[in-house]
Order: structure tokens, then sequence, then C-alpha cells
């Protein structure tokens, strides 16, 4: 009997959509024709792949209308958000116009004795094993430079956002990228664990949780695929006492709640100077009690519920955890309809410490916890004191401070005056359990290409 994916609804728990799952064979015979298909596709000049790359993005960007209610259906952002296709054009666009410099031949030497020179080479097939959270801006990511730098590519998108590779690919093609080029495969853990210890793929990028990254690394082990992995993050915002206090807390609360908290890299813990905690906390309250939880249909509505129950509850979980050892809840949730299920009303907790799972193991969700400190020495230890490292938020007029405060933190991007935000011309990468490799800038072009040298002695 034939596997079938099956996509739940957040808003009312129905079935949106379901998919049969590739057999193995027919998974590897779809690699196959990728792996013909890239020869080809590599030999065309840059600017050709370029062209349609973007044009690929601008046939995905003419289907807005229809992806961004399936999005609120699939996952249950909001349709006032507009979806993510300002986003993946940025990040689209920013890699298309690095991809000359980044791909361009590094000569050491060009006399009449010797032509010494570095060129970069497409890996071959790019496995994409992309996230629900935000399926189409997380995919553009590795799938734009990948195609630019000449490689095949094979997306595996999650479950919960069944659709979306396949919308992704169905635009793409239609844009005049080869089919067997670019390739959306329904696939089971099991399948996918075992063309990864077959070493079915060149490179592979997986952007979810760590025990995921962890399984990949498993299955790959010993067959020396490079990879790319963004994994867990719990990421933390700091407010010095010379900052703006009120577009701190408006800056760092959104970055907490956008989305209901599902996002790479939330802010999910919040550090504030002493001399600013009162005011700052009165200003958080007071945006998060201003939010309306509901459906993500209606326009009114500024948060929607949690992608799935089982989301919900580790964040319930983790509050309920922290309330019974002394956390105090700001938001009182009868002022919103939790329904006990997806639907999760946000919170903001103070009297927390570092003992607490909200504090310390990632949340992904509408909850937050604030921390007052007395100087930077004490807020870079608790900044530090994590397993992951994906991003820190600074909230300062400082630039000096915040460089010398970011220069001790262990993380992959140190923001100032801004959080949750991936630049297309900055290397989108983490340290620790967030991971390891890297995205976007010409770093990732790097990654997603291999270094060919060429001595040429002549005469």
């Amino acid at each position: 009997m034939t596997q079938v994916l099956t996509c739940v609804s957040p808003i009312d728990g129905s079935v949106f959509a379901e998919r049969p799952v590739a057999s193995h064979e027919a998974a590897f015979e779809a690699i196959a024709h990728a792996r013909a298909a890239q020869a080809d596709w590599a030999a065309r000049p840059l600017i050709e792949r370029i062209a349609l790359v973007e044009a690929g993005v601008a046939a995905l960007d003419a289907m807005s209308d229809e992806m961004i209610p399936e999005l609120a259906r699939m996952m249950g952002r909001p349709v006032r958000y507009g979806g993510e296709m300002g986003g993946v054009k940025e990040r689209a666009g920013g890699m298309a116009k690095l991809a000359g410099e980044a791909l361009a031949p590094i000569v050491a030497e060009n006399s009449a004795a010797f032509e010494r020179r570095i060129l970069r080479e497409p890996h071959g097939v790019v496995f994409v094993i992309a996230p629900w959270n935000y399926p189409y801006l997380t995919a553009i990511n590795t799938v734009a430079p990948a195609l630019i730098a000449g490689n095949a590519v094979v997306l595996k998108h999650a479950t919960q956002t069944l659709l979306a590779g396949e919308r992704m690919v169905r635009a793409f093609v239609s844009a005049g990228i080869p089919s067997q080029l670019f390739q959306n495969i329904f696939l089971d853990h099991a399948t996918t664990e075992r063309l990864l210890s077959e070493r079915a793929f060149d490179f592979v990028n997986f952007t979810g949780s760590v025990a995921g990254g962890r399984a990949i690394e498993r299955a790959a082990a010993g067959t020396f695929t490079p990879m790319g992995l963004e994994l867990g993050g719990k990421d933390p915002g700091y407010v010095r006492a010379d900052a703006d206090v009120e577009a701190a807390a408006e800056g760092l609360i959104d970055g907490a709640m956008f989305n209901s908290g599902q996002c790479c890299c939330g802010i999910e813990r919040i550090y504030v100077h002493e001399k600013l905690f009162d005011a700052f906390v009165e200003k958080a309250v007071e945006i998060v009690n201003d939010y309306v939880l509901g459906n993500p249909l209606e326009t009114g509505t500024t948060l929607g519920p949690m992608a799935n129950v089982r989301f919900a509850k580790v964040v319930r979980e983790q509050t309920a955890e922290a309330i019974a050892a002394g956390a105090r809840p700001l938001i009182n949730p009868k002022g919103f309809p939790d329904d006990g299920a997806a639907y999760l009303a946000p919170q903001i907790l103070v009297n927390v410490d570092h003992s607490m799972s909200v504090m310390r193991e990632e949340s992904f969700g509408p909850v937050v916890g604030v921390m007052p400190v007395r100087h930077d020495a004490e807020a870079l230890r608790l900044m530090n004191d994590s397993p992951y490292g994906l991003t820190a938020s600074l909230w300062t007029k400082d630039a000096d401070a915040a460089a010398q405060i970011g220069a001790g933190i262990e993380t992959g991007t140190v923001f100032m005056n801004r959080c949750d935000y991936l630049d297309p011309a900055l290397c989108w990468t983490g340290c620790k359990d967030t991971g390891r490799g890297g995205a976007l800038s010409q770093i990732g072009f790097h990654n997603l290409t291999r270094p060919k040298s060429y001595h040429l002695k002549k005469g």
C-alpha cells in the first residue's frame, strides 16, 4: 500500500492536502534524470542561468494570490502579512548580483611561463530539505544560488507545507528551467535516509531541528557528502542602558511573536538593563495585548494558530514548567481565544532564569522570557549560556559598544537595533548546535560549488 503524506490545517484540524510518497526506485530515477540534466545546464552561460532563475522567481510571484491563503491554510500565518515573495525576490535578486564575482576564477598567475588559477565547479545534484515555517524563503536561500551556480536541485518539503515545493518547481519550470533539472519529490524519512546513505546527492542543505540534523549526518556518515545544516536556535536580545526603550520593545517583541513565534531567528529570550527593565516590560505587555489571535484567513487577525497542535503543546509545557518554578506571566490568556490546541495565547514571562527550559531550549512559539541585567558582562554571559548560536540582537546607541559585545557572542549574526532579518549580502550561518555551513552571500556560492585548481606550464 502506498504511503501518503497528509497536511492537516491548523485552522480547523481538517486535511488540507495529501500526496503519495515516492518509492526508492522512483526517487532514484528522478535523481538520475536530474544528474543527466545538470551537465548541460552547467554548460550554459552564467547570464543565461541567472535570467532563467529570475524568471522562475517572477513566475512564482505571479502566483501570490493563490499562495497567500494556501500558506495560511497549511501553516497558519495570517493573510494580512502577504506571504513571502518580498523576501524571496530580495534574496534571489541579491544572489544573482553577487554571482559574477563569487563564481569568478581566482587567477594566481597568467604569464608566458605559467597559467595558475582556481575555478568554482558545481557539486552536481543539490538536495534541499526545506522547513514549513517559511517554506519559500528558506528554500530560495539554496535553490536560487544552487541553480545559478550550475547545479541540479531536488527539493523535499515539510509535510506541514506539502504544496510549497510542488508550487515552486511548477513556477520555475513554467519560466524555462528544465523540468528534470529542478524537481520536487515527496519522500518519507526512511527513503530519505537510504538515499543519503547511498550518496545519491552531491550536496545536502537542511533547515530544521537538531534531531533532524543528527539523523541526516548519521544517514550520510562515511559518504563524505558536503552539507549545510541550519538547526535549532534560542536567539537573545539585549537592551543596553542607552537604548531607545520603545523601539527596542517594538522590535524585539515583534521578533519574538511574529508568525506565532515560529521563526528560525526569532527572539526567544530578552535581557534588559535594570534601569530600563520596568519601562521595557510595560511597553512589551501593551504591544502583546493588542494582538488579535484568530483565523489567519481573516484580515483583522495579527496572530494565527501555531502550525501544528504538537508544536503548541511544547510551548504550553515550557510555559507551565516556568510558572511552576516561579516565573510570572504578564499576559492574561483569557484575553485571547486560546483553544488548548493550535490556537495559543502569546505570553511574556518575568522572574525567569536559566534553570527553566523556556530560557534554555528552543520554544519556537509565542512566548518569551525577560530578565534584568546589571551590565554588559552579565548580558554577555547569559547570551552565551546556550547550546545554540544563530543570531543575537543588541539595542544601543553605541555602535562601538555593539561591535565589542558582538565580538564576544557565540553566534552567527550580530544585529544592532534590529532582529529577525536575513541580508543576502551577508553569510547566514550559525555555531554550536545551530549547525554548520553558510547560505547567502558570496560564501553561500562557495559552499554550493567546489574549487578546482589549474596549474598549466606553457612551452
